[in-house]
């Protein structure tokens, strides 16, 4: 995918203190990234500058091919953000909030109607255009805020901990909601957020930030495979028996390092996939393969083997 966000060395010092620590990065276009990390990691402070909210010390940030620092209007025009703590005005209805909104970035005003419902049906809000946003629940006002950035139209959104305060069945439909419309609408979005089940859920690559350093960037699969394994893949086959003759075929698969029998499973370490050539090998040798599955590893687990390292 070609990359819409570009970081190179990017740093901010406040006060002798490094916030963020020579960052450098690509996220690519209709990427959900995941931006990790503890409290004080530094990802709102990275966030605030590829947004052009606050200059870095050094490096720098090109978003669609702008420059954040120089050129920040024209990240503004582009990108979609919906900070931790959403603010609306709470004694006016939805619709004018989107309104308002639509004004503030001279959105033509043949296209704003469209656009606002469009917004309104796409986040499952679209019966509540004309109630106040103090009516609303917190996990309305949080799909209220994804529809604010959509009026937008942006090619980018930012979402720093969209799921704060809102119970686990809200939390669920929510992120569903951001993979759908990265999806169909082609938005790049990065997602800031400490709570890492909600992360590994719906992020096709993911960042650990600590202490302002990205200590570890990469697809999940891959950060485990390097944590807790090298370079390998682990796969764990399971045949409804073990048989010499089926651990001897699959050893003579090229790529595969090493083999493993543990009762009705083999542990089975190769250079790459090789699943579709290890079924062929158990049911070629007369072998009733029940499952196989690429050794999985939560994100807790990487994070904290990552952290644990710095």
């Amino acid at each position: 995918m070609p990359a819409v966000i570009e970081i190179k060395d990017l740093t901010k010092t406040y006060d002798n203190i490094t916030a963020v620590n020579k960052l450098n990065l690509e996220i690519g276009e209709s990427e959900i990234f995941g931006f990790l990390g503890p409290n004080g990691a530094g990802k709102t402070t990275a966030i605030l500058m590829l947004l052009g909210l606050t200059e870095p010390t050094s490096g720098t940030v090109s978003i669609c091919g702008f420059n954040a620092t120089r050129e920040p209007l024209q990240v503004k025009r582009i990108t979609g953000y919906v900070p931790e703590k959403v603010g609306f005005y709470e004694d006016l209805t939805v619709h004018y909030n989107l309104l308002y909104t639509a004004w503030l970035n001279n959105i033509p005003e043949q296209q704003i109607e469209d656009r606002i419902k469009t917004a309104l049906k796409t986040v499952g809000l679209p019966n509540a255009a004309n109630r106040k946003v103090q009516q609303l629940s917190h996990g309305m006002k949080q799909r209220l805020a994804i529809a604010d950035v959509l009026v937008k139209n942006p090619r980018i959104v930012i979402l720093d901990e969209p799921t704060s305060g809102i119970d686990p069945e809200g939390v669920v439909q929510l992120l569903e909601l951001i993979r759908k419309i990265a999806q169909e609408q082609g938005m790049t979005v990065i997602l800031s957020s400490h709570q890492l089940p909600q992360v590994q859920r719906i992020c096709t690559r993911v960042g650990i930030l600590s202490k302002g350093k990205m200590i570890a960037e990469g697809p999940l699969d891959q950060l485990g495979r390097k944590a807790f394994g090298g370079s390998e893949f682990r796969v764990e086959v399971q045949v409804s028996e073990v048989t010499s003759i089926i651990i001897d075929a699959i050893k003579s698969i090229s790529g595969v390092t090493s083999t493993e029998a543990l009762g009705k499973d083999i542990i089975v370490n190769c250079e790459r996939d090789l699943r579709p050539q290890i079924a062929k090998a158990v049911i070629d040798n007369n072998g009733q393969l029940i499952q196989m599955k690429i050794q999985s590893y939560s994100l807790e687990d990487i994070y904290l083997k990552y952290s644990g390292e710095v």
